[in-house]
């Protein structure tokens, strides 16, 4: 794989090599790291409400996780204080209350009565996989744990992809199949490919990959239906009564085609970096399935914005535009261009922050999670700020080659 160098192909100048824009990304994401500062709780980090107070003192697994990957990132950009808030994300996920001490693994709060759910392990193996990388104190130790539940729970080597939860004892598996947990699995595994240079994690990349996004997607058109029985039989009508569910909503997303697309991209980075082959659908189905997002889910109800949910006629079910649909499509936008040198995806990059700058970005230093089809803030999916994640990763990933993984570019290339 060679990019394309962009200014090759830029009449008056690309955003991503401009010094403003570059420094106006740079400023955005120290507001964010200042901004979220304040989720920091005893048993991790917590939920911020839209005047950026805590919310309640109890922490999230999913919060925490996504909070120790982004302040491993920001400790490898050289941001003062961002190292001990990583530290203490990785101490609160290896013995606080999030954890569940006796069966293994990770509840989703500290209540430990939910169910130990492979997207939540994910994000653990991300995070632990980020702070690694960013020589994080105990963070070898955390990889070792989450990779070991990884092995020996979620992964399903017959079918090669994540199972989807259990109860706390690891008995109770759900008839599902998801690709959303099986999309961040792969974020998460091209990450530990990074940071142990274990190449069964590329392997393991490659096949949710060509599962989801060459398998189901390219045979659907570049759309991608998400929920299937343990037999992989469709289920369209699932959680047809919860339309708006923030992790499994009915329908399609087309969000996640952007961000399966840009997962294409890294893993392709990933295969080249490592001298493996590879194969030639990952860039054609990286651009079918994000011209896809863009026709189906881009102003699909005549108003800017990506919606967040489809119904299998292609007419929105949920218009409410969440931030981190947009922080997405704008990130592989930008590889788009970069792995292409295509204008055409540098328009679409210039549009999508044109609408975040104003639309999402709020006086406080952080983005509203959530707005209605008038660009107003809504609540429906997301009442709460969770995390600097989707949002931090934007104001990053311009900065950089594409790479299997945040943190890994990071540790190669000079910001």
């Amino acid at each position: 794989m060679a990019e394309v160098p962009m200014g090759e192909h830029a009449h008056h100048g690309l955003w991503p090599e401009r010094s403003a824009h570059r420094a106006w990304l740079i400023s955005q994401g120290q507001s964010l790291l200042q901004h979220y500062q304040g989720a920091q709780v005893a048993g991790g980090f917590g939920k911020l409400n839209d005047d950026a107070q805590l919310e309640s003192p109890s922490a999230a697994t999913i919060v925490t996780a996504r909070m120790v990957h982004c302040y491993s990132v920001a400790a490898l950009m050289g941001v003062p204080g961002a190292g001990p808030l990583a530290d203490h994300g990785v101490a609160a996920l290896l013995d606080g209350p999030l954890r569940d001490q006796e069966h293994g693994g990770w509840f989703e709060s500290e209540s430990q009565g939910s169910r130990k759910q492979a997207y939540a392990h994910a994000f653990v193996a991300l995070a632990a996989a980020s702070a690694v990388m960013a020589h994080r104190t105990r963070a070898g130790e955390l990889c070792a744990a989450v990779v070991s539940v990884i092995n020996q729970h979620f992964w399903l080597a017959g079918e090669k992809v994540v199972a989807p939860s259990f109860g706390a004892d690891w008995h109770d598996g759900e008839n599902y199949r998801g690709a959303n947990a099986n999309m961040h699995s792969t974020e998460a595994f091209l990450a530990l490919a990074d940071a142990t240079g274990d190449a069964q994690w590329l392997d393991r990349a490659l096949s949710l990959a060509q599962r989801f996004c060459h398998d189901i997607a390219r045979t659907h058109g570049y759309r991608l239906p998400e929920h299937f029985d343990s037999n992989w039989q469709a289920m369209p009508d699932y959680h047809r009564d919860q339309p708006a569910d923030e992790l499994r909503p009915w329908g399609m997303t087309p969000g996640h085609f952007a961000e399966w697309s840009g997962l294409l991209l890294k893993l392709e980075a990933a295969l080249t970096a490592h001298g493996r082959d590879v194969p030639g659908w990952l860039l054609q189905d990286a651009v079918g399935l994000f011209d896809s997002a863009l026709a189906h889910g881009w102003g699909a109800d005549g108003a800017p914005g990506m919606v967040y949910t489809l119904g299998w006629d292609n007419q929105v079910s949920i218009a409410n535009r969440p931030w981190w649909v947009q922080a997405e499509t704008a990130n592989t936008a930008y590889m788009l261009l970069r792995r292409t040198g295509d204008a055409r995806f540098e328009t679409i990059y210039r549009m999508v922050w044109d609408y975040i700058a104003s639309t999402f970005i709020d006086d406080k230093g952080g983005w509203r999670l959530e707005v209605d089809r008038a660009g107003q803030r809504s609540w429906r999916i997301y009442p709460l700020r969770e995390d600097l994640y989707h949002a931090f990763q934007a104001t990053v990933i311009p900065l950089l080659p594409i790479s299997a993984s945040l943190a890994g570019g990071i540790k190669r290339h000079t910001l």
